[in-house]
């Protein structure tokens, strides 16, 4: 993609997530619910940033998930998320939740100036509630890691749509810096786009690229029975195999007394399934930072934009804020160093503790 294309590609992505999600009525999804799927209940709206959603309570008791939305860059976005979801459906150790098709037999809907699909809902404890063992967090690295290997496989349908968190978009990102409030945190968030500019975007291209979740966050993780389990694929699409690791790994970063701030567990439990090359662990501190930065960035100017919604956007941040602040002090060759170090860990399980 040239400069040019880049850039246009940013602000359509940019332009996309500056409008506001407006909620959809109840009679309105009933309508669609049963027009499209032949189905009733009751239906109560969610919070979501860009979409409709809302949960579907069945007479008979079960529980569903309904995403809506009237834009014409939600139909895109609702092919990806649909065939992602069913593209890993069934894959060994994953659990999604499963599509519900359409009268027709098809995945979502787009009719009448309304798109959608509907999917079942995952029962469980957000993993952003759960207490994070070590043992838990190596064995939410593994799942991150099947997920991206039944994503290789997969044919997925707008993949390359225009996503503002996708890394294409990223050396634009500091257009947002004037939402930053002056002193360590805009400093910070400087060094890691600047280090991801200057050091880890020239060797994206010899990275393994395919499609991937783009945010397996603690929000986007539920612990069922069977481990942790994926919900909401929104933000997926063509990205480093890589990056669903530094995504998932970021989010982990909460303490300065442990290496990696916590997050060799992770690190190392994705590598028990999903060996690291020796490129991957020297660029996967960067990449965390570098995403910790975008994150920071896109929810301070969206929560500039939508103030009454800032609760929700910054749902992460502070998380983000911490977590770049810890990662900030290592310098390339302790955070290489801690990586390769992470990668010989055995499962807790096995020894009781990761050191």
């Amino acid at each position: 993609m040239n400069a040019v294309a880049a850039q246009h590609w940013f602000q359509t992505a940019a332009r996309n997530l500056a409008r506001r999600a407006v909620p959809d009525e109840a009679e309105r999804a009933a309508a669609l619910l049963d027009r499209h799927y032949g189905l009733t209940g009751e239906i109560t709206p969610l919070s979501s940033e860009v979409e409709r959603t809302a949960e579907v309570r069945l007479h008979d008791g079960r529980s569903l998930i309904f995403k809506t939305a009237t834009r014409p860059e939600a139909i895109e976005s609702f092919r990806f998320q649909s065939a992602a979801l069913a593209a890993v459906q069934g894959a060994p150790g994953i659990r999604v939740s499963e599509l519900v098709p359409t009268r027709q037999g098809k995945l979502m809907f787009v009719a009448e100036g309304a798109c959608g699909y509907l999917q079942t809902r995952l029962e469980g404890e957000a993993l952003h509630r759960a207490p994070l063992t070590e043992a838990l967090i190596f064995d939410t690295g593994a799942a991150v890691a099947r997920l991206g290997q039944a994503l290789e496989r997969a044919e997925v349908l707008a993949a390359r749509r225009p996503v503002l968190w996708n890394i294409a978009c990223w050396p634009h990102l500091m257009d947002f810096a004037t939402h930053l409030p002056p002193g360590p945190l805009a400093d910070q968030v400087r060094a890691a786009m600047a280090d991801y500019a200057t050091h880890i975007a020239p060797r994206l291209p010899d990275l393994d690229w395919q499609v991937t979740h783009n945010d397996p966050s603690p929000h986007n993780m539920i612990l069922t029975a069977d481990g942790p389990s994926f919900i909401d694929f929104g933000d997926g699409g063509w990205n480093p195999r890589l990056q669903d690791l530094a995504i998932a790994g970021g989010y982990m970063v909460t303490d300065p007394l442990q290496p990696l701030g916590g997050a060799t567990p992770l690190v190392a439990g994705y590598a028990s399934v999903q060996p690291l090359s020796a490129l991957e662990a020297e660029l996967l501190v960067g990449l965390m930072r570098a995403r910790q930065a975008a994150l920071i960035l896109i929810n301070r100017w969206r929560s500039h934009l939508f103030p009454d919604e800032a609760a929700y956007i910054n749902k992460n941040l502070g998380r983000a804020e911490r977590g770049l602040e810890i990662l900030s002090a290592l310098d390339d060759t302790s955070a290489t160093a801690a990586v390769t170090a992470a990668l010989a860990l055995p499962h807790p399980h096995l020894t009781g503790q990761i050191p």
